[in-house]
């Protein structure tokens, strides 16, 4: 039940950051940048120093983080023709329609494995659940942004925007409550996750804040980091 709540609250977050941008509240200049690269700090922290070593007891479970990581590698970069994390700002012919059905597509599988890294933590430990709902809510503003701003650019509704970004939103609902249910994600579900953490931090959310001039925003993701160290070390029964 725990699990199934945070999750539900990561879903939250990505229909907040959805309807900022549906209804054209728009974000205080350099704040979503920043949002990004601490949250891929924190996240690569969570899934390096805390979700790898839970998961890897189990026999292939490192194949299963592989396949977690070339999975939204697939759906993400492979099969969607544009994505990244941020507000789209190319609002032309050259953004087609389908660009934003396959931002929604790829997006859908990341929301279900968030939903499976938050039930599987909680299953292996409580403090772990509660590490990998911090890292996974961190990301999730930017990710409803980043649809609702392809979907919107692409030439899709207001209704058809907001219909994609709530079934992104569910689909981490969905992850949560299919977990304890099979028992293929009860062994395997928190290497997978790992895998699709690692990705969205180290190959979606710090690339982006790469590319952004001087040191605040990449400085971003150590501070990101630090706050892992500190969120770790006052959890009960927390170390440094």
């Amino acid at each position: 039940m725990q699990a199934i709540l945070f999750a539900a609250l990561v879903g939250l977050a990505n229909l907040l950051g959805g309807l900022m941008i549906t209804f054209g509240l728009r974000r205080r200049a350099g704040t979503l940048d920043v949002l990004v690269a601490f949250g891929g700090g924190f996240m690569l922290a969570v899934a390096l120093l805390e979700m790898l070593p839970n998961a890897v007891g189990t026999p292939g479970a490192l194949t299963a983080v592989l396949v977690g990581y070339l999975a939204v590698h697939l759906t993400q970069h492979t099969l969607t023709p544009h994505f990244h994390f941020g507000e789209e700002t190319h609002h032309d012919a050259m953004v087609s329609r389908r660009v934003g059905v396959w931002a929604f597509v790829g997006l859908v599988p990341h929301a279900f494995f968030d939903g499976v890294a938050i039930a599987s933590g909680f299953l292996a430990d409580r403090d772990l659940g509660l590490l990998i709902f911090a890292a996974v809510i961190l990301h999730k503003i930017p990710t409803g942004v980043s649809l609702a701003s392809i979907m919107l650019a692409s030439g899709n509704s207001t209704v058809q925007t907001v219909a994609a970004v709530g079934v992104v939103s569910a689909c981490t609902v969905l992850g949560a409550l299919a977990t304890p249910a099979s028992s293929f994600l009860v062994r395997y579900g928190l290497a997978l996750a790992a895998g699709v953490t690692v990705y969205v931090a180290a190959s979606n959310l710090i690339p982006e804040s790469q590319r952004v001039p001087g040191w605040r925003i990449p400085g971003a993701v150590f501070l990101g980091v630090l706050a892992f160290y500190l969120v770790r070390l006052l959890l009960p029964g927390g170390h440094a």
